[in-house]
């Protein structure tokens, strides 16, 4: 079995805003798969740079880094479906976060 990521991104907010990511957020995702389950990884990092498209400095801010991989046998190109479900089951969660919070995943197929 070899790790394959399906999502890359970061996720935002305030450092004054009470919130506990990895409280908030599923470890795993998809549980029924043959393979089992996605996982979704929280790294806190430091902002990876240092103002926002609007101009907006990044440091009054806590960032962590998002990864969801799957191990499995497959190639990481046939994939593209478990995806597609794991970001439907992931949306919900990260619309329930509290104003302020920001986030971008972008999908990454690629062996870990």
């Amino acid at each position: 079995m070899r790790a394959v990521k399906l999502f890359q991104g970061y996720l935002w907010f305030p450092r004054g805003l009470r919130f506990e990511p990895k409280e908030a957020l599923p470890a795993q995702l998809a549980q029924a798969l043959p393979e089992g389950p996605a996982h979704l990884l929280l790294d806190e990092v430091r902002p990876p740079f240092a103002f926002f498209e609007d101009g907006t400095p990044t440091e009054g801010q806590r960032f962590f880094q998002v990864t969801v991989l799957v191990r499995t046998e497959k190639e990481p190109l046939e994939l593209r479906a478990l995806a597609a479900r794991v970001s439907e089951e992931l949306d919900p969660y990260l619309q329930a976060t509290p104003a302020g919070v920001g986030w971008l995943l972008l999908e990454d197929l690629r062996r870990v």
